[in-house]
């Protein structure tokens, strides 16, 4: 009972997909796990692997946040265990109040002066430049004045980009603006300063072509090397031109990512999970940057059937255990979300742009489902219950 007690658990901080991969995949190996997040509505709390749910304040309030969780440590008897989390906001405030919070947590998020590298795609930016890790044609009006000096100097179309995303998707439910000509940019600039400060605004190139030519380059990384990998592309997304969350990706190994990922992450001097986001660019066969995620993403889970399990692997170093570097994976192995990926298919079939027989098509071979597990079905049942309320708040 004693050293049951005393077992080191994980605090996953969010909701959604990522947050359920990463409960499964500590549950399965009776690693006690809660889940923390300020909706009552998660899918999380239904999986068989959650020990326990709590309801936080806003994450958003990051001092009424982080107040309440150093209270929970000593409430629930869970100092020193190891905080994860799922979304910006919580990796954000975890990093913050790295200090404070580790008197009472492990906190594998780095602290604010490696994470901030991340966190502003501005800064991201600026490091992938000085690394020759080449990035989408970038400028940064911080007034009007600015953004009419660079007119003429573009090619559109164009977008309007946040250096910081999740406070401006927050308030606008989309990650960029596009302009197809200089008075839609305009007017885009203008709409976008009124939402973040115009010092956040980036105005970007559009790289051409689909979400096919997405890619992920994914890894647990320390001490300036790769400790584990995967390396991903996108089939589908939720929206397929701008996507805020993938629907359909498949492994696959492209050693010119490995290449730019460990040289960013090396860069910044990066400890543990995340996601480096590239684009191919066909017209130079260049790989771009987009962004960073200093976190686990959404379709991590894909890893865990590849032979990488990320969340394991994190929670082992955390408590000391020797880790065995995995740089290979499984390929060809597909990710899916279904209700999502479904619904984007839909769309694209009435659109023309695929027909119904290429999709069964591309959902042929090996899959993991981001939701669905035959192990731990609530999880997809409550999903399915919560359709309208999760379109609505998505």
């Amino acid at each position: 009972m004693e050293s049951e007690e005393r077992e080191i658990g994980v605090v996953v901080v969010g909701d959604h997909v990522q947050a359920l991969g990463i409960i499964r995949s500590l549950g399965m190996r009776n690693i006690p796990v809660y889940l923390l997040n300020d909706r009552n509505l998660c899918i999380g709390r239904f999986s068989r692997y959650t020990k326990k749910f709590i309801k936080t304040p806003d994450m958003g309030n990051e001092i009424e946040f982080v107040d309440f969780i150093v209270k929970l440590a000593g409430r629930k008897q869970i100092n020193g265990w190891i905080l994860m989390p799922t979304n910006d906001v919580a990796v954000y405030t975890l990093s913050k109040h790295k200090e404070t919070l580790e008197e009472y947590y492990k906190v594998p998020t780095p602290c604010w002066d490696v994470t901030r590298l991340a966190y502003n795609k501005k800064l991201t930016y600026q490091i992938a430049e000085n690394n020759n890790i080449p990035i989408p044609k970038t400028i940064y009006p911080e007034s009007m004045d600015e953004l009419y000096e660079i007119l003429s100097d573009l090619d559109f179309p164009v977008i309007i980009k946040p250096a910081i995303v999740d406070r401006f998707y927050k308030k606008t439910k989309t990650k960029v603006f596009k302009a197809n000509n200089k008075d839609e940019l305009i007017q885009a600039y203008i709409k976008a300063s009124h939402v973040i400060d115009p010092s956040e605004i980036m105005v970007q190139e559009v790289i051409p072509g689909g979400p096919s030519l997405l890619y992920s380059f994914c890894s647990f990384f320390k001490n300036g090397k790769v400790k584990g990998m995967l390396i991903g592309r996108r089939s589908r997304q939720r929206p397929m031109d701008f996507g805020s969350a993938s629907t359909f990706v498949e492994s696959i190994y492209m050693p010119e990512l490995a290449k730019l990922g460990t040289r960013l992450l090396k860069a910044i001097n990066y400890y543990g999970l995340s996601e480096v986001e590239f684009k191919k660019d066909v017209r130079d066969g260049e790989f771009k940057l987009l962004e960073v995620n200093a976190r686990t993403w959404l379709w991590h889970s894909l890893a865990m059937r590849c032979g990488v399990d990320f969340p394991y692997i994190l929670y082992k170093d955390i408590i000391g255990d020797e880790i065995t570097p995995i740089t290979s994976f499984t390929e060809n192995v597909k990710w899916m979300h279904t209700y999502t990926d479904i619904g984007v298919a839909v769309k694209e079939v009435l659109k023309g742009n695929m027909s119904i027989k290429d999709y069964v098509i591309s959902l042929k071979g090996e899959k993991v489902f981001g939701v669905f597990s035959w192990e731990d079905p609530m999880p997809f049942i409550a999903e399915s219950l919560m359709l309208p309320y999760l379109w609505a708040t998505r």
